[in-house]
C-alpha cells in the first residue's frame, strides 16, 4: 500500500512540478500527515524530489527553473553586455595569468575571447566550458561550492585556491553599484572570494551595464579606488563620471 501510494505521490509531484502537504492530505485523507511526511522523505532519499517548506518538488522542476532564470539574465540588457565584452575583449594579453568573474556579462567576454594562447582562471563553471570549445586557451577551474542561481563557486575552498595562484588582470563583475556603497553582491560567500581576488590581482577590469548603477545589494566587495577600469557600454552620467575620474579610474 505505501509503495502504490509513494508511486501515486511521485507522479503527481512530477507532473505539477510542486506539491503542498495538504494537497496531500486531501489526495489521502486516511492517511496521516506524518505518513505523508515520511513518504515524501522516502521519495527525497531515492532522488526524484527535493523537500521544501510544507511540501516537495521534483528535481526536474527545479532544474528548468534554474536555467529559466539564468537563461532570463543571460538576455537581460543582452545588446550591452556584448558591446562591453567587445571593449574588454581588447584589454586580454597573452602571457598573463587571467582571472574571468562568474556571471552573464563575463560569460559574453568568455565568447568574444580568441582562440589564443591564454591562460585563464574562473569561478563559472559555464564559462569553462564555453572557453574548453576553443583549442588554444589553456582554463583552470576554481574549487567550491556552486551557487545555482548564478553558476558559479565560492566558499572557504575557493578563498584557499586563490591564496595559492597569481593573477594579472581581474575580469570582474558586479550586482550593483553606487558612490556610497561601491561594488555589491547579493550573496556573502561570493563577495568575499571577489574581495580576494581583486586583492590579489595586479589590474582590476570591472565590466558594467549601466542599468547596475545605484542598486545595491547586501554586501560589498570593492569600493572605486580598488579598481583601475570601469568598462560599461556607454558613458555614465555625468555625476557619475565625474567621481570615476577623480578616483583616477580609465573609463572605457
Amino acid at each position: 500500500m505505501a509503495t502504490e501510494r509513494r508511486e501515486i505521490i511521485n507522479k503527481t509531484i512530477q507532473k505539477k512540478g510542486e506539491v503542498k502537504i495538504q494537497e496531500l492530505k486531501d489526495m489521502f485523507p486516511e492517511v496521516s500527515g506524518m505518513t505523508l511526511r515520511r513518504d515524501l522523505n522516502h521519495l527525497e532519499d531515492e532522488g526524484h524530489i527535493v523537500r521544501i517548506w510544507g511540501g516537495a518538488k521534483s528535481i526536474d522542476y527545479l532544474k528548468e527553473s534554474k536555467e529559466k532564470e539564468y537563461s532570463s539574465r543571460k538576455t537581460e540588457n543582452i545588446e550591452a553586455k556584448v558591446k562591453i565584452a567587445k571593449k574588454a575583449v581588447e584589454f586580454v594579453e597573452k602571457g598573463r595569468s587571467i582571472f574571468l568573474d562568474s556571471g552573464t556579462t563575463i560569460m559574453c567576454l568568455g565568447e568574444a575571447i580568441p582562440d589564443k594562447d591564454l591562460s585563464i582562471i574562473t569561478s563559472g563553471p559555464n564559462i569553462a566550458l564555453e572557453l574548453i570549445n576553443k583549442n588554444k586557451p589553456s582554463v583552470t577551474l576554481i574549487g567550491g561550492q556552486l551557487n545555482r542561481n548564478n553558476i558559479s563557486v565560492s566558499g572557504a575552498i575557493s578563498l584557499k585556491f586563490i591564496e595559492n595562484i597569481n593573477i594579472d588582470m581581474a575580469f570582474m563583475a558586479t550586482s550593483g553599484f553606487s558612490p556610497n556603497n561601491g561594488f555589491t553582491s547579493g550573496n556573502y560567500n561570493e563577495c568575499q572570494l571577489k574581495s580576494k581576488i581583486i586583492e590579489k590581482a595586479r589590474k582590476v577590469l570591472m565590466l558594467m551595464d549601466l542599468s547596475k548603477i545605484d542598486k545595491n545589494m547586501p554586501f560589498t566587495f570593492a569600493e572605486l579606488e580598488d579598481i583601475d577600469y570601469l568598462i560599461c557600454e556607454n558613458d555614465p552620467e555625468s555625476d557619475i563620471k565625474n567621481i570615476i575620474k577623480n578616483n583616477e579610474i580609465k573609463l572605457v
